[in-house]
């Protein structure tokens, strides 16, 4: 069976397209070849890494990638997961689906939280839930991307 090959796309491939790249890698291996992108580029968020690592899930040698990274490969799908990547999303060839399931955002959530005097434990928990989100929305993979 040939893998499906899926481009998770967010703002700046530091957290939740990376977050779906390594539950993709992890629980879809056998039918999906994950690849995470931005629009822009912002490294790779440590809070996401620390969160992802206690769930189990290793995206620490992950980096970030532009989107214009993968304008040559053959995608069969591009999952935005937040707003703005799904606003800004280049073009992609016809056959290639496009999918928007967003998910809110962890970083900017943690520093509302901060801003409002929440600790770091507070902060962490909204990574956690979206790590959670995207974890159910990849066990959901392929059936979820006609969902979505």
């Amino acid at each position: 069976m040939k893998k499906l090959r899926i481009l998770f796309l967010c703002t700046g491939n530091s957290c939740r397209s990376q977050m779906a790249e390594g539950w993709a890698n992890l629980l879809k291996k056998d039918m999906i070849e994950a690849y995470s992108a931005g629009v822009e580029i912002h490294g790779l968020n440590s809070d996401a890494v620390k969160v992802m690592a206690e769930a189990g899930v290793d995206i620490s040698g992950q980096k970030s990638k532009h989107v214009d990274d993968f304008k040559d490969m053959k995608l069969d799908a591009v999952v935005t997961v937040c707003g703005n990547a799904h606003e800004t999303c280049p073009y992609f060839p016809p056959r290639c689906r496009v999918v928007h399931v967003g998910f809110d955002d962890p970083p900017k959530m943690a520093e509302e939280l901060a801003q409002k005097g929440g600790d770091k434990e507070k902060q962490l928990d909204s990574y956690r839930r979206v790590r959670d989100e995207i974890k159910t929305f990849i066990q959901g993979l392929p059936d979820s991307l006609e969902e979505g």
